[in-house]
């Protein structure tokens, strides 16, 4: 049985191209032609979709080409944790994704290393614009990346995917003249900047919790990455390791705490994203975040943090206090990052930069590496 999109999905993907520049995300005319060359229903034959109730279900994407072919994330992929079903992999919003092909400046010649295949759209893109033997793309999951091989084939385009952790690149066909990671990191592996050309660069989305980073561009420069983080906010599916993913932990709801007013926002990740960025460089690792909801009209009524220790913090909507228990402050890191914040200026993202070193020191800054507003992220080793 054939479906509408075999024969008319290039109506619907030159479509997908227009809006994407009518919107103002696609400038270059080779990404245009990108776009509107790709079968990204051949690509991405299936997504999940989460009903009201939480449950997942699945849907055949050549049923409706309005929603393949638009910008629109696909969930393509599931795993069961505690309990619950969560996304593992997905099809990135292609508006997203053409951003960050335009802010990676791709040039003809270009050899370009992607981290985590996913669909392999993204690969396919890039495979049009360079060719097949200039691209290289990596995912920690071999049925994924056998998945993406078959259907790139499908599409007449042969790019080199390797199945292998992606925090050690792939040195093998290094060096690259750009690195593009289509998922996050707490931090930048250097094993990538050693992959790159003297003059090349890296767009990766730095995550150092959930909603806590941001996309950056990197350039190498001698013995450092630096760059600056983007105007606009993006984020990704964190990148897999191969550990099996744990639980996330939950507020705890035992009596007691210490209770005291603060002047910090309630919700940083969506009032002070910033704060929220800088006060992980003091955070333990492992916080969760939510809210604590009215029974009755089921609306937030308190934003709350816990780690895996039991430590936790609740912040009311309502007046502005905050009660904490247990070992770990939780909120006086908050309350400092939004005062490091307001004193730099309340500087947006695109005025943050970053450099890196080869021994994982991840330093962030306000508008030049020297200035006085910078803030050091020690590198953890797994």
């Amino acid at each position: 049985m054939t479906s509408a999109l075999d024969t008319d999905w290039v109506a619907h993907a030159r479509r997908l191209a227009d809006t994407l520049r009518d919107n103002g995300d696609l400038r270059s005319p080779q990404w245009h032609a990108a776009i509107s060359a790709v079968p990204r229903h051949l690509l991405v034959p299936r997504a999940f979709e989460q009903g009201a109730t939480g449950a997942w279900s699945e849907f055949e994407t050549a049923d409706v080409p309005e929603r393949v072919y638009s910008p629109e994330t696909l969930v393509t992929a599931l795993e069961i944790v505690g309990g619950d079903r969560l996304p593992i992999s997905s099809s990135t919003k292609p508006d997203l994704m053409v951003r960050m092909l335009e802010i990676l400046d791709v040039r003809d010649g270009d050899r370009v290393l992607e981290i985590g295949t996913g669909t392999g759209y993204n690969a396919a893109l890039l495979a049009h614009r360079l060719g097949d033997e200039r691209v290289f793309s990596i995912d920690v999951g071999g049925d994924l990346i056998e998945l993406a091989r078959e259907r790139l084939g499908a599409a007449r385009l042969r790019p080199t995917l390797v199945a292998v952790d992606g925090v050690h690149g792939l040195p093998e066909h290094a060096p690259f003249d750009r690195i593009i990671a289509t998922c996050s990191v707490p931090a930048v592996p250097w094993e990538w900047a050693e992959q790159l050309t003297s003059d090349g660069a890296i767009l990766v989305d730095l995550k150092l919790a959930t909603s806590a980073g941001n996309l950056v561009l990197l350039r190498r420069v001698g013995n450092r990455l630096e760059g600056r983080f983007t105007a606009r906010w993006a984020a990704f599916m964190a990148m897999r390791t191969g550990a099996t993913p744990q639980p996330i932990a939950r507020a705890d709801s035992a009596s007691g705490g210490r209770t005291r007013p603060t002047d910090a926002p309630p919700k940083p990740w969506s009032d002070a994203p910033m704060a929220w960025f800088l006060a992980h460089f003091r955070l333990p690792r492992g916080i969760s975040f939510g809210y604590d909801l009215d029974p009755d009209t089921m609306q937030p009524v308190a934003s709350t943090f816990a780690t895996p220790d039991g430590s936790w913090a609740r912040v009311s909507l309502a007046d502005g206090t905050v009660t904490e228990a247990g070992d770990k402050p939780l909120w006086s890191h908050v309350e400092w990052a939004y005062k490091q914040w307001i004193t730099a200026g309340r500087p947006p993202w695109d005025r943050l930069g970053l450099t890196v070193t080869a021994d994982g020191t991840h330093e962030v800054w306000v508008d030049e590496p020297s200035s006085s507003h910078r803030w050091v992220l020690p590198f953890e080793s797994e």
